[in-house]
């Protein structure tokens, strides 16, 4: 397990959430990535911001997103990030958040989140359109599969999260 830098901007290179992790290893899904409790990240240059709980990141080969697994007690089960596509460079994995977000609650209710946001940067920040098909692709394949529980939101983070809880 090593240590890595964790760095998510917005279009146009803005430093958005970035944080320390720790990569725990690699399978079918991806790259997975932990933080335990006491983690501190920033969003952009703003001050610390301490995680209480545990949770995994999930980042997927040639894929635009980006998932946080959660363990129990949190109020989101999954976060997904629709994201341009990792890239890892000298112990750093970073990709430009692209706004949109499917959300597992605890309760099981799975929602697509932040379309207004989306739809305002798509002009304002003047997204290309492939950057626009591909995000919208990628929300719409992540609501089946969160929903269903299928692919890595079928319990695969276990293993992962029992390493840093």
């Amino acid at each position: 397990m090593s240590g890595i830098e964790v760095v998510y901007r917005k279009y146009g290179g803005t430093l958005h959430w970035n944080h320390p992790a720790r990569r725990l290893g690699e399978d079918e899904h991806g790259v997975w990535a932990g933080c335990p409790a006491g983690t501190i990240g920033r969003l952009g240059e703003g001050p610390p911001v301490v995680w209480k709980l545990p949770f995994v990141l999930l980042f997927p080969r040639d894929t635009w997103w980006t998932a946080t697994f959660n363990p129990i007690g949190h109020k989101m089960a999954i976060y997904c990030d629709i994201t341009t596509v990792p890239e890892w460079r000298d112990g750093e994995v970073t990709m430009v958040d692209l706004d949109l977000d499917v959300i597992k609650r605890a309760d099981g209710t799975v929602f697509l989140d932040d379309v207004d946001e989306f739809a305002e940067h798509q002009v304002w920040l003047e997204y290309p359109l492939d950057v626009i098909e591909n995000a919208e692709l990628s929300a719409t394949w992540l609501m089946t599969a969160v929903a269903q529980g299928t692919g890595p939101f079928g319990g695969a983070h276990t293993h992962w999260l029992d390493q840093v809880s």
